[in-house]
């Protein structure tokens, strides 16, 4: 089970974005994530007619590793590391570690 899911609301604690918050837009791989409006990159590229691209240069996201963000937990205002427990009836549940509580509720 993963930690961060698609969706996830996140804190970015290392880098030139550390203190922004997005949520994750799409999981790359294992150890990777597109997080809405954090690590910016411009990429330059050409005008293609045929496929109706205009040129020029774009912002867009770029993979951010899952080492450098953490989940935001709304209770606390704060991020929050993440603990996987399994229920009563026997499914895996995303627990907060500093409250106990669970993250889909």
């Amino acid at each position: 089970m993963q930690k961060i899911k698609k969706g996830d609301e996140v804190v970015v604690l290392a880098g030139c974005d550390k203190g922004k918050t997005g949520s994750v837009l799409r999981l790359l791989g294992k150890d990777r994530a597109l997080v809405n409006n954090v690590n910016i990159v411009k990429k330059h590229t050409k005008p293609n007619p045929m496929a109706g691209v205009t040129g020029g240069i774009l912002e867009q996201e770029s993979p951010i590793h899952l080492s450098n963000v953490a989940i935001y937990n709304s209770k606390t205002s704060k991020a929050d590391k993440i603990s996987i427990e399994t229920g009563d009836d026997g499914k895996r549940y995303r627990v907060y570690r500093s409250s106990g509580d669970r993250v889909d509720s």
